[in-house]
């Protein structure tokens, strides 16, 4: 009988997930936890570090220059507060700024960001939705990545 080395044989290695496959779940996730909450029209999630955009809405992207702002607005949450920042040429004007979240409100809509270990969570409604669902939402999910230590 032949002598099979399964562990020299690539068919029976164990493979973790494509990327291409992480990738898409985190998008579902991002759709289905706060697109499909109706108060959420546009969101994203980037690395807290690199400012790496790992996964957003359907249509939505973000520039590396704007994911610095929000890497900003977390190392100085007290300028945050006092001066808001800039999106999409839209002030906004931050309502809570902590270590872990910031809210912010603009004249036809806000924004909520929520900080993890290692991510960054962002998301935006608009001036029809309620900011708080949108609120809501976003600490559900970024819990939820706490709790798995991301």
């Amino acid at each position: 009988m032949a002598d099979l080395k399964m562990e020299a044989d690539p068919r029976f290695r164990k493979q973790g997930i494509p990327d291409s496959i992480k990738l898409s779940h985190l998008r579902n996730l991002l759709h289905e936890a706060l697109i499909e909450t109706n108060h959420v029209y546009q969101c994203a999630l980037f690395n807290r570090f690199d400012g790496t955009l790992i996964a957003s809405s359907a249509g939505f992207k973000l520039s590396p220059a704007q994911i610095q702002v929000f890497l900003g607005l977390f190392r100085s949450s007290h300028l945050a507060r006092e001066s808001g920042f800039q999106h999409d040429n839209i002030h906004y004007q931050c309502i809570r700024a902590d270590n872990t979240s910031i809210y912010a409100k603009s004249t036809n809509g806000g924004m909520v960001l929520a900080q993890t270990e290692t991510l960054i969570l962002m998301a935006a409604y608009s001036e029809n939705m309620y900011p708080s669902v949108c609120i809501e939402a976003v600490e559900k999910l970024a819990d939820y990545f706490r709790e798995k230590g991301k």
